[in-house]
């Protein structure tokens, strides 16, 4: 019997091992692609909650205003990708809560918070010393 004939038994182990790495790389791109897509959504969320308090304010405090705050912070929130999940006015304050899909399927909904309107009462603790 000669070595042409005999067969080694690892021949072709190295294109499973090629294969299993390829899947590996996928992997690790998917769930790099589906962070990626979270980051994106969660800065998409705060930018329109941060726009749409601001709008709001504007809109509760301007002596122009037309439309009610909510319904203002709502519109700039639909403009920017979001949707208005929450607003409350308190004073001269206005609190929105929006929320923005992320676009990687299953991944659900981005939430952020923003608050306009002036400053609180400062500090005492806070004030400069003479």
């Amino acid at each position: 019997m000669s070595d042409a004939n005999h067969q080694s038994p690892e021949r072709g182990s190295a294109t499973v091992l090629v294969v299993m790495s390829i899947g590996v790389v996928l992997l690790c791109l998917a769930g790099a692609l589906a962070l990626l897509s979270a980051v994106q959504a969660s800065h998409r969320a705060r930018a329109a909650a941060d726009l749409a308090a601001l709008a709001g304010a504007r809109a509760l405090v301007g002596s122009h205003a037309t439309a009610a705050p909510c319904e203002v912070a709502a519109g700039v929130a639909t403009q920017n990708g979001g949707a208005l999940v929450e607003c409350t006015v308190a004073g001269d304050d206005i609190m929105v809560d929006v929320s923005c899909p992320a676009s990687w399927p299953g991944l659900g909904r981005a939430t952020a918070r923003a608050r306009a309107g002036p400053d609180p009462a400062p500090d005492s603790s806070s004030a400069p010393a003479d």
